[in-house]
């Protein structure tokens, strides 16, 4: 029997990857691995994620750029920092509230 694995992070959700210095805003999840075999073996060996967990869709910033990154849930932490993402599609489909966090334009949601 498949069991289905509920995603931990949310949609607007802030979150950092676990290894590399980037951080993003996740903007859609997939339950389990959903991209091309050639990108995951692009991935090294030692590094690979499972392909039956959640993965995610980031707006994403590294020190450098801001870019779309696909990330495995056990490679990401929550970002506490609070600290607004400057990825400059945010704004297309997300209004940051006064707590600091993201949530879903109107128009996204309809």
């Amino acid at each position: 029997m498949h069991k289905t694995k509920m995603a931990k992070y949310t949609l607007g959700q802030v979150v950092k990857h676990r290894v590399y210095s980037f951080r993003g805003v996740v903007f859609d999840v997939d339950p389990e691995f959903n991209n091309t075999e050639d990108w995951y073996q692009s991935i090294p060996a030692d590094i690979r994620p499972r392909k039956d967990q959640p993965f995610y869709h980031l707006l994403a910033e590294n020190a450098e750029t801001e870019y779309v990154a696909y990330v495995s849930e056990q490679n990401l932490l929550p970002d506490t920092s609070r600290e607004p993402v400057r990825h400059p599609q945010i704004a297309e489909i997300f209004e940051r509230g006064k707590d600091g966090g993201y949530r879903l334009r109107n128009s996204v949601i309809n």
